[in-house]
């Protein structure tokens, strides 16, 4: 169950808050050193300081870490995904080793569980339709799975059966290695570290700033950058959502998909 703020709230949205929250604390820091200026003269900001330098490393180093940590596990779902059709089709194409009575009632619940597995993926962040469309993909792969194990116990079928439950075992567990990847987000502390980081990077740029006016091409240079490389990050960690998603990999589900309606049509 999603309960991350950060998972939940749209990402243009907390990319727009970060940006006015990096202007704000810019021009907080700034107004601050003007105050003290006015106050004492002689306390002219050190410019790019150790701490300074040291704070806005932090923050580069928590945005690589971070949007590696994202990058990362958007490619294991590209691959679960590959992977569990790959798994798939497998077991379909061993469908064919069994008499012909036997491969349809193989064929046709897979052709029902391929159909689960789109509308798992299409729910997107639906958990109340992702969970039910879990529960009856494990029902029709149970019935697949009692199926292949009946089977299996016939002496005329046993080197067909030694081919068939391997494949329908495997398609069974890369469901649950795929619904844990799904769950595999970058926990919500790193995000408000983040958040917290480029809070107080901005208003050390604007406390640090020499000119009596405040530095529009820094400032606007320095949101930019940071609150599109976080919009990535966000955005890389909700393949279903985002503009980068995981669609280009699943097409090969709805390949599979189609393949019962061409074999149908070839029939004809």
């Amino acid at each position: 169950m999603k309960s991350s703020l950060f998972y939940n709230t749209d990402s243009l949205i907390l990319s727009v808050l970060l940006f006015l929250g990096i202007v704000l604390f810019y021009f907080l820091g700034f107004k601050i050193s003007q105050h003290q200026r006015r106050r004492n003269p002689e306390n002219e900001p050190a410019g790019f300081g150790p701490f300074e330098g040291a704070m806005l490393g932090l923050l580069s180093l928590l945005l690589g870490f971070t949007f590696n940590m994202a990058a990362s596990r958007f490619d294991m779902r590209k691959e679960q995904i590959l992977h569990e059709a790959n798994c798939i089709g497998t077991v379909l194409l061993r469908a064919d080793l069994y008499p012909d009575s036997v491969r349809r009632e193989f064929r046709s619940d897979l052709e029902v569980y391929i159909k689960e597995r789109i509308q798992y993926y299409e729910a997107g962040g639906d958990e109340k339709e992702i969970k039910l469309s879990l529960q009856k993909a494990n029902s029709i792969s149970e019935r697949i799975w009692n199926r292949a194990a009946i089977i299996s116990q016939k002496n005329e079928v046993v080197i067909k059966s030694m081919q068939m439950v391997p494949a329908v075992n495997e398609m069974i567990d890369v469901v649950t290695s795929r619904e844990e990847i799904r769950n595999a987000h970058v926990p919500e502390s790193i995000f408000g570290m983040l958040f917290i980081l480029c809070f107080a990077g901005s208003f050390i740029v604007g406390y640090s700033c020499k000119s009596k006016k405040a530095d529009l091409v820094i400032l606007f240079s320095y949101s930019l950058m940071t609150v599109m490389t976080v919009y990535l990050i966000l955005d890389l960690d909700k393949p279903r959502q985002g503009i980068i998603n995981t669609s280009l990999t699943h097409q090969n589900m709805y390949d599979l998909q189609n393949s019962f309606h061409e074999n149908a049509e070839v029939k004809k």
